[in-house]
């Protein structure tokens, strides 16, 4: 089932604040690094006045957001990130209704199913996964993160997002592909993916497995989730591919008029 292209929404835009902005990049910094980081650390990664940085920690750790060891005075995220996360979770949203649709797609697809979210950046975030019974396991977990453009999902990115083909040129070679299509090879999939609305990546982002990306729309049209299933390439041939396209935009549709239907 093909679906019409939809005009990229128009940008809106943002009055920086500083002191928001330098909180943001130290929690993505510490979120980025497995051990702690001292305050000269944090601020050298990051340009920040050392004082101003130490002020922002202050706060973080206070909300505990951040901690700090008081032996080694190093900082890594706290308690308070989980607690965060676990609203985003579980107060009806994405991630609490597409989970029921990932397990029928995993128990019936032998795939491992994923819902995935589209940034305001353009990043994708792994909000929910259901593994299948089969031998073969994808080392993804919830809060998993990649870069815009990385896989099936990417290709819908590049579809819906409204970006140049000079500036998706730039955001291309930029992708870790384990076999790189080829920009124009890549292109044509991308516009393929417009037209039929769905996206496939077969041995690309990871050699010897197969990636296939639903859009889900909200209300407005906006491309804001994808329905992901994953497999070995060796397990999905074209007629399966087909078959299991047609189930994922089922349950795409019913995800948008059960997340966005007025009233």
């Amino acid at each position: 089932m093909a679906t019409a292209p939809r005009k990229p929404p128009k940008e809106v835009r943002v009055r920086q604040v500083p002191a928001v902005s330098r909180s943001i990049a130290i929690l993505r910094l510490l979120g980025n690094t497995k051990q702690g980081l001292g305050v000269k650390a944090i601020a050298d990664a990051l340009g920040l006045v050392p004082s101003t940085c130490l002020h922002i920690l202050r706060v973080l750790v206070s909300e505990d957001l951040v901690r700090v060891d008081a032996t080694t005075k190093q900082y890594s995220l706290g308690t308070g990130m989980i607690r965060l996360a676990r609203s985003v979770l579980q107060t009806g949203s994405f991630a609490q209704i597409v989970q029921p649709v990932l397990d029928r797609l995993a128990a019936t697809r032998g795939v491992t199913a994923m819902g995935v979210e589209v940034t305001p950046q353009q990043s994708v975030v792994v909000l929910a996964i259901s593994r299948s019974s089969q031998p073969f396991r994808l080392h993804t977990d919830v809060g998993s993160q990649f870069s815009n453009l990385v896989s099936a999902t990417g290709r819908l990115i590049a579809a819906y997002g409204g970006d140049t083909w000079t500036v998706l040129r730039k955001k291309y070679n930029a992708v870790p592909w384990d076999q790189a299509p080829g920009f124009a090879t890549w292109r044509q999939e991308v516009e393929q993916a417009r037209a039929r609305g769905w996206a496939l990546d077969r041995d690309n982002f990871v050699a010897g497995l197969t990636v296939v990306a639903v859009p889900v729309f909200d209300a407005a049209g906006k491309f804001t989730h994808t329905l992901v299933a994953t497999c070995l390439s060796t397990q999905l041939n074209e007629a399966a591919t087909q078959d299991m396209v047609a189930t994922m935009q089922a349950e795409a549709q019913a995800l948008t008029d059960l997340l966005w239907a007025p009233g």
